[in-house]
């Protein structure tokens, strides 16, 4: 099959990462994939991984975009794909637009996923009127059958699959390591409890400073690291953050990485990851990376994240909001041996093509 995935561009995020491993595990099961979007960093990586990359100006949450609707509709007919695959409003529209003004026989079959819980109004609903609808998670089904009118049997839920072999393959990297630790020495011989996520307020990163406030009380040998860059328009947030962390005394037991491409090694190098998300996520990716490392996850109790840990492991569940329960697991965890950690196969990515691919092919067959 030939399979063109649309979506607003190709920076660090979840669903941009997902979509480039999707596309990878396509072309290894012989697949053509083809992939439109503004571009970014992982647009080498795509390529190199056997996809072609197109670049279009469609991730502009403008009317001005409405201008790539004739692009578009020459790029559908030039490539004639057997699907097309959009994980994003904004190119949801103008695939859709572009589709309408084919000729019906022209018209390939189109899939969207909903990888967020998307605000109920005309311009969300766009991801609704696909011929077959994916939610990532269970949550996020039952947001779209209780905000949208999909039928049944037009909606599936596919798990975002991780690539867990390549997370249980690595070892850390000793030299990695020490260049970490020469760029901040604070790490040195320290229990490292990582927050990965882009700095936004409802990730919960003031809510892992008051964790950390309590913890490296009761263990001074703890220090937390926060993972993610500050978004345009987040640099507020971001100077917010830093003056919390000193008005706790933290200035010396919470370091910001930033924005890092070394995800897999930094699982690997902290002995606990924290998911703390002040309202439900769709799907908790890192969560199900940081476990493929073996390394464990405390996680509030609700959205995709506790689906994940429900499923892989319950040890890390605490009750939402409440940095008190987080705090003791945490340490209970970083004291005690780990439990055992599961990732049933519907969190893999192979789950995940497969159920994608029956999908793709039960369209093209009718």
């Amino acid at each position: 099959m030939k399979i063109l995935q649309a979506l607003p561009a190709l920076h660090s995020g979840g669903v941009e990462r997902g979509t480039v491993e999707f596309a990878a595990d396509l072309v290894r099961r012989g697949h053509e994939s083809f992939v439109v979007s503004n571009g970014g960093p992982l647009a080498k990586r795509l390529e190199e991984q056997g996809s072609t990359h197109i670049e279009m100006p469609i991730h502009r949450k403008s009317p001005a975009s409405l201008g790539q609707i004739r692009p578009m509709r020459s790029l559908i007919q030039e490539l004639q794909p057997d699907i097309i695959h959009v994980r994003s409003r904004m190119p949801a529209w103008i695939v859709r637009l572009a589709w309408k003004g084919l000729p019906i026989h022209q018209r390939p079959a189109i899939v969207s996923t909903f990888h967020g819980m998307y605000s109920v109004n005309p311009y969300s609903a766009i991801m609704a009127k696909s011929d077959q609808v994916i939610a990532v998670s269970n949550c996020v089904r039952n947001y779209i059958i209780q905000n949208y009118q999909v039928p049944e049997q037009k909606l599936t839920v596919i798990q975002r699959g991780v690539d867990v072999d390549y997370f249980q393959r690595r070892e850390l990297n000793e030299a990695w390591r020490h260049a970490l630790v020469a760029k901040f020495p604070e790490l040195q011989n320290k229990r490292i409890l990582m927050m990965p996520g882009r700095i936004s307020r409802w990730k919960g990163q003031l809510q892992f400073l008051d964790v950390m406030q309590e913890i490296t009380r009761k263990n001074p040998d703890c220090h937390g690291i926060i993972v993610g860059g500050a978004e345009s328009g987040k640099e507020r947030f971001m100077h917010e953050l830093e003056r919390y962390r000193k008005k706790l005394g933290l200035a010396n037991k919470v370091t910001f990485l930033g924005q890092r491409d070394d995800m897999a090694e930094l699982y690997l190098f902290a002995d606990l990851v924290c998911h703390m998300s002040t309202k439900p996520e769709p799907f908790g990716r890192t969560v199900t990376e940081a476990l493929s490392s073996g390394t464990p996850v405390v996680a509030f109790n609700r959205g995709g994240a506790a689906e994940t840990l429900q499923a892989c492991f319950r040890d890390g569940l605490v009750t939402p909001d409440d940095t008190h329960e987080f705090a003791q697991v945490a340490l209970k965890l970083l004291q005690g041996r780990t439990p055992a950690i599961e990732i049933p196969y519907r969190f893999r990515l192979q789950a995940q093509t497969e159920s994608t691919l029956d999908i793709y092919q039960k369209l093209v067959q009718q």
